[in-house]
């Protein structure tokens, strides 16, 4: 076996078969995937979970099946002499499954039809295998350059790797799984993928900023520090503000999806809403030409209908503002003195709030400063 040395951080280089890899293989939701005669966990808390689709996964057994070499793969000893995987979880999980007789390729070959003859050939295949040992921040160092190349891993699947807890264990099981609570319950309100980590980095990102903290890491450490061993005030959190959102806009559209709902509760959570009518509101504005960024409806009216830039209200169209400034004789209409139409501003002679429509009869082309000082009026 080779041996290099990177500072205190020792990695060794090993060949070892499908067939020692895949013993005793074991893979459950709740209590985790293990193989190599249970030494090996191959999904620590930091890693994504099983993202391969089927194509990639037959690939990969076509690949040992041929006898062709795979991308080499990275385990993490502890202390206790037991194993962790460090990079190659899909390669390894696609290949233990098939062993396992989970799955038949595209021809419906299973590793069960296979002769002994060609299943001791899959079996005796050596895989390359490099095991690494040193410290943590030597081994997050490592992670993070191994995995330069490849499918990228998220920026949380990476924060998964530095905060690995018995709390983010935890979490994963509300957020991070394929049915979890989280994509149950909410999942039309969230963007991404809960096993890519998406809807744990959004709750994180909502707390962190419940607790004026400077970034979602600092949670993170906090909840690593303190050794806490459930997600709970996590949890009751993220279920807070949907209670809150669900009671002020009991009507689902298509542009609550991906709203910083937690960002809004926690600016807005504590003032009462109680004899708002949002929902007609709502459809008013939803039918509104001039508002052109509708899932901006949301804070407005949370907001007390103050600041038309959540709207993104339609502006005049060049040819509107050409048409305009002839008219007015290159002219500021409150003013009356002449500038370039490039040093001139379209306005609405009345606004979009008191009723003001986006077309060229409500037009008018204002100086820089009468502009402001309309706008401030």
């Amino acid at each position: 076996m080779e041996k290099i040395k990177f500072g205190e951080m020792s990695i060794e280089l090993n060949h070892i078969s499908i067939r020692e890899v895949s013993k005793n293989f074991f893979d459950d939701a709740e209590l985790g995937c293990t193989a190599y005669g249970g030494k090996l966990n191959i999904r620590p808390a930091f890693q994504r979970e099983f993202v391969y689709n089927e194509e990639q996964r037959n690939k990969v057994i076509e690949t040992v099946k041929k006898g062709f070499p795979l991308n080499v793969m990275y385990w993490v000893k502890n202390s206790e002499g037991t194993f962790e995987m460090l990079d190659g979880q899909q390669r390894t999980i696609s290949i233990c499954q098939y062993v396992n007789n989970d799955f038949s390729l595209d021809d419906n070959q299973s590793f069960a039809n296979l002769t002994e003859r060609e299943q001791n050939q899959i079996l005796d295949y050596k895989l390359v295998i490099y095991i690494c040992e040193g410290d943590d921040k030597e081994k997050l160092d490592w992670f993070q350059t191994i995995n330069i190349a490849g499918e990228k891993l998220t920026a949380q699947e990476m924060r998964n790797a530095i905060f690995s807890c018995e709390w983010l264990s935890n979490a994963k099981k509300y957020f991070s799984k394929s049915n979890c609570l989280a994509h149950t319950k909410y999942g039309k309100y969230l963007k991404g993928s809960a096993i890519r980590q998406e809807y744990l980095e959004t709750a994180l990102k909502w707390i962190a900023d419940r607790d004026s903290l400077e970034n979602l890491e600092k949670y993170m450490d906090k909840q690593k520090l303190n050794k806490v061993k459930t997600a709970e005030e996590l949890w009751n959190y993220f279920e807070k503000v949907f209670a809150w959102v669900q009671k002020n806009f009991p009507k689902y559209r298509k542009e609550m999806k991906g709203l910083q709902w937690g960002i809004l509760y926690n600016k807005y959570g504590k003032n009462n809403y109680s004899d708002k009518n949002f929902e007609t509101r709502i459809s008013e504005l939803m039918s509104d030409f001039d508002v052109t960024k509708k899932s901006g409806i949301y804070e407005y009216l949370l907001d007390g209908e103050k600041n038309e830039k959540f709207l993104s209200i339609r502006q005049f169209d060049d040819r509107t503002k050409s048409t305009i400034y002839e008219q007015q004789g290159g002219k500021c209409a409150i003013c009356g003195k002449h500038f370039e139409i490039s040093e001139m501003h379209a306005d609405h002679k009345k606004a979009w709030s008191k009723g003001g429509k986006t077309v060229a009869e409500n037009c008018q082309m204002l100086c820089s400063d009468c502009n402001f000082k309309k706008s401030n009026l």
